[in-house]
């Protein structure tokens, strides 16, 4: 493929799964920038080895599962491990009872938030989120299960503080 070739394939991959990408970072990563760094990262990957997909499924798949893997090694970072915790994230939604929900979210641990966010908010089934993140479907209906209960608890004890 030529270089206008690459980058026509490129914007139009963006255009397809930057948005849902920025979601999925945000949500893991707690930052907007480092949000915007692991979608790079994500889209480096698939300049630097094009993969063939055998279809759009698949190549969705491939870019969640780079993005999933980009959070992870940002936190397990040495950088990561020294930062400050996220309790200002700045939430732009537009009701009381969304921007709950997010910092409630948010505050989850990662391996919760990825099966959370990719359950209810990308659609995806048990058994896909299982291939996507490399777990066991048990795993992720537990953590679907533990996410939802601490979400849960922590919008109750919201309640009961307003």
């Amino acid at each position: 493929m030529d270089g206008d070739g690459q980058r026509r394939d490129l914007a139009e991959q963006y255009d397809r799964y930057g948005a849902m990408l920025y979601r999925m970072g945000l949500v893991m990563l707690c930052s907007r920038e480092d949000a915007e760094d692991a979608v790079q990262e994500t889209f480096c990957a698939y300049l630097k080895h094009p993969p063939q997909f055998a279809d759009s499924e698949h190549e969705k798949a491939w870019f969640l599962r780079v993005m999933a893997n980009k959070c992870h090694d940002m936190r397990r970072s040495l950088f990561w491990k020294r930062r400050a915790d996220w309790d200002g994230v700045d939430l732009t939604e537009e009701t009381e009872e969304e921007i709950g929900l997010l910092e409630e979210l948010l505050r989850l641990p990662p391996k919760y938030k990825s099966v959370i966010h990719l359950h209810y908010i990308e659609g995806y089934k048990i058994a896909e989120i299982a291939e996507l993140l490399g777990r066991k479907e048990s795993t992720v209906k537990v953590q679907l299960h533990r996410g939802r209960e601490l979400l849960r608890l922590g919008l109750e004890e919201r309640r009961c503080e307003e």
